[in-house]
Protein backbone atom coordinates (compact mmCIF):
# COMPACT_ATOMS: atom_id res chain seq x y z
CA UNK A 1 0.00 0.00 0.00
CA UNK A 2 1.36 3.72 -0.74
CA UNK A 3 1.47 6.47 0.93
CA UNK A 4 -1.44 8.85 -0.30
CA UNK A 5 0.91 11.88 0.51
CA UNK A 6 3.92 10.59 -1.50
CA UNK A 7 1.72 10.59 -4.21
CA UNK A 8 0.30 14.36 -3.39
CA UNK A 9 4.07 15.38 -3.14
CA UNK A 10 5.12 14.28 -6.43
CA UNK A 11 2.64 12.70 -9.03
CA UNK A 12 5.16 13.09 -11.59
CA UNK A 13 7.37 10.55 -9.93
CA UNK A 14 5.55 8.07 -8.48
CA UNK A 15 4.51 7.58 -12.08
CA UNK A 16 7.85 7.80 -13.56
CA UNK A 17 8.94 4.78 -10.72
CA UNK A 18 5.26 2.97 -11.78
CA UNK A 19 7.14 3.36 -15.85
CA UNK A 20 10.33 1.48 -14.86
CA UNK A 21 8.00 -1.73 -13.55
CA UNK A 22 6.36 -1.50 -17.57
CA UNK A 23 2.94 -0.50 -15.07
CA UNK A 24 0.80 2.37 -16.23
CA UNK A 25 0.75 5.86 -14.87
CA UNK A 26 -1.45 5.38 -11.80
CA UNK A 27 -1.54 9.08 -10.05
CA UNK A 28 -3.75 10.84 -12.11
CA UNK A 29 -6.43 8.32 -11.03
CA UNK A 30 -6.09 8.18 -7.03
CA UNK A 31 -5.69 11.66 -7.01
CA UNK A 32 -8.87 12.46 -8.35
CA UNK A 33 -10.48 9.94 -6.11
CA UNK A 34 -8.61 11.65 -3.14
CA UNK A 35 -9.69 15.64 -4.73
CA UNK A 36 -13.28 14.49 -4.23
CA UNK A 37 -13.12 13.04 -1.06
CA UNK A 38 -11.20 15.90 -0.03
CA UNK A 39 -14.08 17.92 -1.12
CA UNK A 40 -16.64 16.45 0.50
CA UNK A 41 -14.96 15.80 3.66
CA UNK A 42 -14.50 20.04 3.58
CA UNK A 43 -18.03 20.08 2.63
CA UNK A 44 -19.30 18.00 5.88
CA UNK A 45 -17.00 20.27 8.33
CA UNK A 46 -19.30 23.16 7.18
CA UNK A 47 -22.19 21.65 7.77
CA UNK A 48 -21.06 20.11 10.78
CA UNK A 49 -20.04 23.92 12.36
CA UNK A 50 -23.70 25.19 11.05
CA UNK A 51 -25.29 22.01 12.38
CA UNK A 52 -23.63 22.87 16.16
CA UNK A 53 -23.94 26.61 15.76
CA UNK A 54 -28.17 26.18 14.66
CA UNK A 55 -27.98 23.23 17.30
CA UNK A 56 -27.08 25.83 19.95
CA UNK A 57 -29.12 29.09 18.70
CA UNK A 58 -32.36 26.54 19.21
CA UNK A 59 -31.37 26.25 22.74
CA UNK A 60 -31.10 30.29 23.03
CA UNK A 61 -34.58 31.01 21.17
CA UNK A 62 -36.43 28.62 23.19
CA UNK A 63 -34.88 29.78 26.51
CA UNK A 64 -36.31 33.46 25.52
CA UNK A 65 -39.83 31.85 24.66
CA UNK A 66 -39.30 31.95 20.86
CA UNK A 67 -40.37 30.08 18.12
CA UNK A 68 -37.09 27.73 16.70
CA UNK A 69 -39.05 25.58 14.24
CA UNK A 70 -37.21 27.05 10.59
CA UNK A 71 -34.01 26.35 13.07
CA UNK A 72 -35.04 23.10 13.70
CA UNK A 73 -36.05 21.89 10.68
CA UNK A 74 -32.77 23.40 9.48
CA UNK A 75 -30.73 21.05 11.36
CA UNK A 76 -33.13 18.07 10.90
CA UNK A 77 -31.87 18.84 6.84
CA UNK A 78 -28.40 19.48 7.85
CA UNK A 79 -28.51 15.86 9.70
CA UNK A 80 -29.65 13.97 6.94
CA UNK A 81 -27.18 15.67 4.29
CA UNK A 82 -24.15 15.31 6.58
CA UNK A 83 -25.13 11.01 6.85
CA UNK A 84 -25.37 11.12 2.86
CA UNK A 85 -21.99 12.98 3.06
CA UNK A 86 -20.09 10.92 5.23
CA UNK A 87 -21.41 7.74 3.36
CA UNK A 88 -19.75 8.81 0.31
CA UNK A 89 -17.08 9.63 2.39
CA UNK A 90 -16.95 5.66 3.07
CA UNK A 91 -17.34 4.82 -0.50
CA UNK A 92 -14.56 7.02 -1.55
CA UNK A 93 -12.55 6.23 1.19
CA UNK A 94 -13.35 2.63 0.20
CA UNK A 95 -12.08 3.18 -3.72
CA UNK A 96 -9.37 4.91 -3.30
CA UNK A 97 -7.72 1.99 -0.95
CA UNK A 98 -9.04 -0.37 -3.82
CA UNK A 99 -6.86 1.67 -6.45
CA UNK A 100 -3.65 1.54 -4.19
CA UNK A 101 -4.18 -1.52 -3.15
CA UNK A 102 -3.72 -2.87 -7.50
CA UNK A 103 -0.67 -0.70 -7.73
CA UNK A 104 2.56 -2.28 -6.87
CA UNK A 105 5.68 -1.21 -4.70
CA UNK A 106 7.74 1.24 -6.28
CA UNK A 107 11.29 0.00 -7.20
CA UNK A 108 14.27 1.05 -5.39
CA UNK A 109 16.64 3.86 -6.89
CA UNK A 110 19.33 0.51 -7.66
CA UNK A 111 17.14 -1.74 -9.29
CA UNK A 112 18.27 -2.39 -12.94
CA UNK A 113 15.54 -1.17 -15.88
CA UNK A 114 13.60 -3.39 -17.76
CA UNK A 115 12.22 -6.75 -17.77
CA UNK A 116 13.50 -10.42 -17.15
CA UNK A 117 16.65 -9.77 -19.51
CA UNK A 118 17.77 -7.16 -17.46
CA UNK A 119 18.68 -9.12 -14.17
CA UNK A 120 22.48 -8.70 -13.44
CA UNK A 121 24.33 -11.02 -12.11
CA UNK A 122 26.24 -9.91 -8.76
CA UNK A 123 28.28 -12.70 -8.13
CA UNK A 124 28.50 -16.90 -8.21
CA UNK A 125 29.85 -19.44 -6.38
CA UNK A 126 31.14 -23.07 -6.99
CA UNK A 127 32.17 -24.56 -10.10
CA UNK A 128 28.97 -26.37 -12.13
CA UNK A 129 29.34 -29.60 -13.47
CA UNK A 130 29.28 -29.56 -16.98
CA UNK A 131 29.20 -33.08 -18.02
CA UNK A 132 26.14 -34.91 -19.37
CA UNK A 133 23.80 -35.11 -16.33
CA UNK A 134 20.76 -36.88 -15.98
CA UNK A 135 17.28 -35.05 -14.80
CA UNK A 136 16.28 -35.21 -11.13
CA UNK A 137 13.14 -37.25 -11.33
CA UNK A 138 15.04 -39.30 -14.20
CA UNK A 139 17.11 -39.84 -11.08
CA UNK A 140 14.71 -40.24 -8.90
CA UNK A 141 12.42 -43.02 -10.73
CA UNK A 142 15.64 -44.91 -11.30
CA UNK A 143 16.20 -45.52 -7.56
CA UNK A 144 12.24 -46.12 -7.11
CA UNK A 145 11.97 -43.44 -4.97
CA UNK A 146 10.10 -40.91 -6.75
CA UNK A 147 6.57 -41.80 -8.06
CA UNK A 148 4.79 -38.91 -10.46
CA UNK A 149 2.16 -41.75 -11.12
CA UNK A 150 1.03 -42.62 -7.89
CA UNK A 151 0.68 -38.76 -7.20
CA UNK A 152 -1.59 -38.30 -10.34
CA UNK A 153 -3.63 -41.18 -9.25
CA UNK A 154 -4.31 -39.59 -5.88
CA UNK A 155 -4.37 -35.86 -6.70
CA UNK A 156 -3.80 -35.37 -10.30
CA UNK A 157 -0.78 -33.38 -11.86
CA UNK A 158 1.89 -31.49 -10.23
CA UNK A 159 2.26 -33.62 -7.30
CA UNK A 160 4.69 -35.85 -6.37
CA UNK A 161 5.16 -39.19 -3.61
CA UNK A 162 8.36 -39.65 -2.14
CA UNK A 163 9.35 -43.43 -0.80
CA UNK A 164 11.91 -44.41 1.31
CA UNK A 165 15.68 -42.57 1.54
CA UNK A 166 14.17 -39.91 -0.78
CA UNK A 167 11.20 -39.17 1.49
CA UNK A 168 14.20 -39.16 4.11
CA UNK A 169 16.55 -36.53 2.53
CA UNK A 170 13.46 -33.80 1.70
CA UNK A 171 12.99 -34.13 5.63
CA UNK A 172 16.74 -33.74 6.15
CA UNK A 173 16.83 -31.11 4.22
CA UNK A 174 14.35 -29.02 5.76
CA UNK A 175 15.00 -29.63 9.30
CA UNK A 176 18.78 -29.08 8.53
CA UNK A 177 17.46 -25.21 6.83
CA UNK A 178 15.54 -24.75 10.19
CA UNK A 179 18.36 -25.81 12.16
CA UNK A 180 21.03 -23.39 10.81
CA UNK A 181 18.86 -20.45 10.47
CA UNK A 182 17.87 -20.91 14.37
CA UNK A 183 21.14 -22.43 15.82
CA UNK A 184 23.29 -20.10 13.88
CA UNK A 185 21.21 -16.87 11.65
CA UNK A 186 19.17 -15.43 14.72
CA UNK A 187 15.66 -16.35 13.27
CA UNK A 188 12.88 -17.58 15.72
CA UNK A 189 11.55 -20.93 14.76
CA UNK A 190 7.77 -20.12 14.22
CA UNK A 191 4.84 -22.88 13.70
CA UNK A 192 2.31 -20.78 11.33
CA UNK A 193 -1.43 -21.27 10.57
CA UNK A 194 -1.47 -23.25 6.90
CA UNK A 195 -4.74 -21.65 6.97
CA UNK A 196 -5.09 -17.70 6.48
CA UNK A 197 -8.24 -15.25 6.34
CA UNK A 198 -8.13 -12.92 3.82
CA UNK A 199 -6.54 -10.20 6.04
CA UNK A 200 -3.67 -11.82 5.94
CA UNK A 201 -3.14 -12.71 2.52
CA UNK A 202 -4.20 -9.01 1.38
CA UNK A 203 -1.57 -7.91 4.43
CA UNK A 204 1.10 -9.32 2.57
CA UNK A 205 -0.13 -8.14 -0.92
CA UNK A 206 -1.26 -11.29 -2.82
CA UNK A 207 -4.83 -10.17 -2.40
CA UNK A 208 -7.18 -9.02 -4.34
CA UNK A 209 -4.55 -9.23 -8.00
CA UNK A 210 -3.49 -12.54 -7.21
CA UNK A 211 -6.13 -14.43 -6.15
CA UNK A 212 -5.98 -17.07 -9.13
CA UNK A 213 -2.74 -18.41 -7.56
CA UNK A 214 -3.92 -19.00 -4.26
CA UNK A 215 -6.20 -22.06 -3.44
CA UNK A 216 -9.52 -21.18 -1.41
CA UNK A 217 -11.07 -23.56 0.97
CA UNK A 218 -15.21 -23.71 0.75
CA UNK A 219 -15.45 -21.98 3.96
CA UNK A 220 -13.22 -19.00 3.30
CA UNK A 221 -9.98 -19.56 4.50
CA UNK A 222 -6.24 -19.27 1.83
CA UNK A 223 -3.77 -22.29 1.88
CA UNK A 224 -0.96 -20.33 2.44
CA UNK A 225 1.32 -19.72 -0.77
CA UNK A 226 4.15 -18.98 1.43
CA UNK A 227 5.22 -18.97 5.42
CA UNK A 228 5.77 -15.45 4.58
CA UNK A 229 1.91 -14.77 4.70
CA UNK A 230 1.17 -15.82 8.97
CA UNK A 231 5.56 -14.64 9.45
CA UNK A 232 4.81 -11.15 8.47
CA UNK A 233 1.35 -10.85 9.84
CA UNK A 234 2.31 -11.87 13.28
CA UNK A 235 2.89 -7.64 13.77
CA UNK A 236 -0.41 -6.82 12.06
CA UNK A 237 -1.60 -4.23 13.62
CA UNK A 238 0.76 -3.99 16.39
CA UNK A 239 3.00 -0.67 17.53
CA UNK A 240 6.14 -2.05 18.20
CA UNK A 241 9.50 -0.61 20.31
CA UNK A 242 11.74 0.24 17.23
CA UNK A 243 14.81 -0.38 20.15
CA UNK A 244 13.66 -4.01 19.78
CA UNK A 245 13.86 -4.31 16.10
CA UNK A 246 14.42 -6.40 13.96
CA UNK A 247 12.58 -9.50 14.39
CA UNK A 248 13.18 -12.32 12.79
CA UNK A 249 10.80 -15.33 12.27
CA UNK A 250 11.79 -18.50 10.40
CA UNK A 251 9.56 -21.62 9.29
CA UNK A 252 9.59 -24.97 7.56
CA UNK A 253 5.76 -25.35 6.28
CA UNK A 254 3.98 -26.51 3.07
CA UNK A 255 3.12 -24.17 0.78
CA UNK A 256 0.48 -24.39 -1.82
CA UNK A 257 -0.01 -22.87 -5.20
CA UNK A 258 -2.08 -23.00 -8.02
CA UNK A 259 0.37 -21.98 -11.01
CA UNK A 260 -1.98 -20.58 -12.53
CA UNK A 261 -0.28 -19.23 -16.03
CA UNK A 262 2.14 -22.02 -15.65
CA UNK A 263 0.70 -24.41 -18.22
CA UNK A 264 3.23 -26.23 -20.15
CA UNK A 265 6.07 -24.65 -18.01
CA UNK A 266 7.82 -27.40 -16.10
CA UNK A 267 5.34 -30.08 -16.78
CA UNK A 268 7.58 -33.08 -15.48
CA UNK A 269 9.25 -33.10 -12.24
CA UNK A 270 9.33 -31.18 -8.99
CA UNK A 271 10.43 -28.02 -9.87
CA UNK A 272 6.69 -26.42 -9.85
CA UNK A 273 4.23 -28.11 -7.77
CA UNK A 274 0.83 -27.26 -6.28
CA UNK A 275 2.36 -28.55 -3.00
CA UNK A 276 5.87 -28.43 -2.09
CA UNK A 277 7.73 -27.72 1.24
CA UNK A 278 9.95 -24.21 1.60
CA UNK A 279 11.92 -22.55 4.79
CA UNK A 280 11.25 -19.21 4.90
CA UNK A 281 12.26 -16.58 6.19
CA UNK A 282 11.08 -13.13 7.58
CA UNK A 283 12.75 -9.83 9.36
CA UNK A 284 10.73 -6.52 10.62
CA UNK A 285 13.02 -3.92 11.12
CA UNK A 286 13.01 0.00 11.09
CA UNK A 287 13.64 1.75 7.31
CA UNK A 288 17.35 2.87 8.58
CA UNK A 289 18.05 -1.08 9.12
CA UNK A 290 16.01 -2.99 6.10
CA UNK A 291 19.06 -2.28 3.51
CA UNK A 292 21.64 -4.02 5.88
CA UNK A 293 19.45 -6.67 6.59
CA UNK A 294 18.33 -7.68 3.31
CA UNK A 295 21.97 -8.35 2.45
CA UNK A 296 22.05 -10.13 5.30
CA UNK A 297 18.77 -12.08 4.84
CA UNK A 298 20.54 -13.02 1.22
CA UNK A 299 23.77 -13.98 2.68
CA UNK A 300 21.80 -16.27 5.27
CA UNK A 301 20.18 -18.09 2.35
CA UNK A 302 23.13 -18.37 0.13
CA UNK A 303 24.87 -19.71 3.12
CA UNK A 304 22.27 -23.18 3.08
CA UNK A 305 23.63 -23.46 -0.67
CA UNK A 306 27.62 -22.96 -0.01
CA UNK A 307 26.99 -25.64 2.73
CA UNK A 308 25.62 -28.11 0.71
CA UNK A 309 28.25 -27.40 -1.80
CA UNK A 310 25.87 -26.23 -4.71
CA UNK A 311 26.94 -24.34 -7.24
CA UNK A 312 24.64 -20.60 -7.53
CA UNK A 313 24.66 -17.39 -8.70
CA UNK A 314 23.00 -14.06 -7.26
CA UNK A 315 20.64 -11.69 -9.60
CA UNK A 316 19.70 -9.00 -9.45
CA UNK A 317 16.42 -8.09 -10.94
CA UNK A 318 14.98 -5.72 -13.04
CA UNK A 319 12.23 -3.51 -11.82
CA UNK A 320 9.93 -5.05 -14.10
CA UNK A 321 10.58 -8.91 -12.95
CA UNK A 322 9.95 -8.22 -9.51
CA UNK A 323 7.32 -9.75 -7.11
CA UNK A 324 4.32 -7.10 -6.65
CA UNK A 325 5.28 -6.05 -3.10
CA UNK A 326 9.12 -5.63 -3.65
CA UNK A 327 11.39 -2.60 -3.65
CA UNK A 328 14.01 -4.72 -4.33
CA UNK A 329 14.86 -8.19 -4.80
CA UNK A 330 17.75 -11.00 -5.36
CA UNK A 331 17.31 -14.24 -6.49
CA UNK A 332 19.59 -17.20 -5.99
CA UNK A 333 19.38 -19.31 -8.82
CA UNK A 334 21.19 -23.09 -8.20
CA UNK A 335 23.08 -25.02 -11.16
CA UNK A 336 21.28 -27.99 -12.34
CA UNK A 337 23.38 -30.46 -14.33
CA UNK A 338 20.18 -32.09 -15.41
CA UNK A 339 19.01 -28.38 -17.52
CA UNK A 340 22.42 -27.41 -18.09
CA UNK A 341 21.17 -24.08 -16.67
CA UNK A 342 20.51 -21.85 -13.38
CA UNK A 343 17.38 -21.98 -12.01
CA UNK A 344 15.82 -20.16 -9.03
CA UNK A 345 16.00 -21.70 -5.87
CA UNK A 346 15.32 -18.39 -3.14
CA UNK A 347 14.03 -14.72 -3.85
CA UNK A 348 14.86 -12.44 -0.61
CA UNK A 349 12.90 -9.53 -1.05
CA UNK A 350 12.85 -5.59 0.67
CA UNK A 351 9.22 -4.87 0.69
CA UNK A 352 10.15 -1.24 2.61
CA UNK A 353 7.00 -0.07 3.81
CA UNK A 354 4.91 -1.72 1.53
CA UNK A 355 3.28 -4.14 3.52
CA UNK A 356 3.19 -2.88 7.04
CA UNK A 357 0.72 0.08 5.73
CA UNK A 358 -1.41 -2.48 4.50
CA UNK A 359 -1.35 -4.62 8.08
CA UNK A 360 -1.12 -1.53 10.18
CA UNK A 361 1.99 -2.68 11.75
CA UNK A 362 4.12 0.37 13.01
CA UNK A 363 6.95 1.22 15.35
CA UNK A 364 7.48 3.52 17.48
CA UNK A 365 11.06 5.05 18.92
CA UNK A 366 11.67 5.85 22.45
CA UNK A 367 11.19 9.92 23.37
CA UNK A 368 10.15 10.27 19.75
CA UNK A 369 6.32 12.03 18.56
CA UNK A 370 4.05 9.11 16.94
CA UNK A 371 4.88 6.15 15.35
CA UNK A 372 5.89 5.10 11.57
CA UNK A 373 5.67 2.00 9.19
CA UNK A 374 8.39 -0.70 9.87
CA UNK A 375 10.17 -2.15 7.05
CA UNK A 376 9.38 -6.26 6.02
CA UNK A 377 11.39 -8.46 4.27
CA UNK A 378 10.79 -12.16 3.73
CA UNK A 379 13.14 -15.05 1.71
CA UNK A 380 13.60 -18.61 0.87
CA UNK A 381 16.22 -20.16 3.17
CA UNK A 382 15.22 -22.32 0.78
CA UNK A 383 12.29 -24.06 -1.15
CA UNK A 384 13.13 -27.70 -0.18
CA UNK A 385 11.78 -29.06 -3.35
CA UNK A 386 13.94 -27.68 -5.92
CA UNK A 387 17.05 -27.74 -3.04
CA UNK A 388 16.41 -32.19 -3.18
CA UNK A 389 16.36 -31.71 -7.14
CA UNK A 390 19.65 -29.81 -7.01
CA UNK A 391 20.86 -32.29 -4.64
CA UNK A 392 19.70 -35.21 -7.18
CA UNK A 393 21.45 -33.61 -10.20
CA UNK A 394 24.67 -32.45 -8.49
CA UNK A 395 25.47 -35.80 -6.54
CA UNK A 396 24.29 -38.43 -8.62
CA UNK A 397 26.83 -41.24 -9.21
CA UNK A 398 27.34 -43.37 -12.50
CA UNK A 399 26.32 -46.17 -11.07
CA UNK A 400 22.73 -44.36 -10.30
CA UNK A 401 22.96 -43.62 -7.05
CA UNK A 402 23.30 -40.31 -5.09
CA UNK A 403 25.78 -38.97 -2.32
CA UNK A 404 24.21 -37.67 0.60
CA UNK A 405 25.53 -34.36 0.92
CA UNK A 406 27.87 -34.21 4.26
CA UNK A 407 26.15 -31.16 5.77
CA UNK A 408 22.98 -33.86 5.62
CA UNK A 409 24.71 -36.96 6.92
CA UNK A 410 23.60 -36.53 10.84
CA UNK A 411 20.24 -36.09 9.28
CA UNK A 412 20.47 -39.39 7.62
CA UNK A 413 21.70 -41.61 9.93
CA UNK A 414 25.17 -41.68 8.97
CA UNK A 415 23.89 -42.91 5.35
CA UNK A 416 26.77 -41.74 2.90
CA UNK A 417 24.44 -42.87 -0.67
CA UNK A 418 21.25 -43.70 -1.38
CA UNK A 419 20.91 -46.42 -3.73
CA UNK A 420 17.98 -48.24 -5.55
CA UNK A 421 17.34 -50.42 -3.21
CA UNK A 422 17.46 -47.34 -0.43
Amino acid sequence: MHDLKLIRDDPAAFDAALARRGFPASAAGVLDLDQQRRAIQSDLQVKQARRNDASRQIGQVKGKGGNADDLMAEVAGLKAEIQAGEEKDKALAAEIEAALAAIPNLPGADVPEGGEDCNVEIRRWGTPRLMEGAAHFEIGEALGLMDFEAASRISGARFVVLKGQLARLERALGQFMLDLHTTENGYTEVAPPLLVRDDAVYGTGQLPKFAEDLFRTTNGYWLIPTAEVPLTNLVREQILDAEKLPLRFTALTPCFRSEAGAAGRDTRGMIRQHQFAKCEMVSVTTPEQSAAEHERMTACAEDVLKRLDLPYRVMLLAAGDMGFGAVKTYDLEVWLPGQKTYREISSCSNCGDFQARRMQARSRTAGAKGTAPVHTLNGSGLAVGRTLVAVLENYARPDGSVEVPAALRPYMGGLEAIAADG
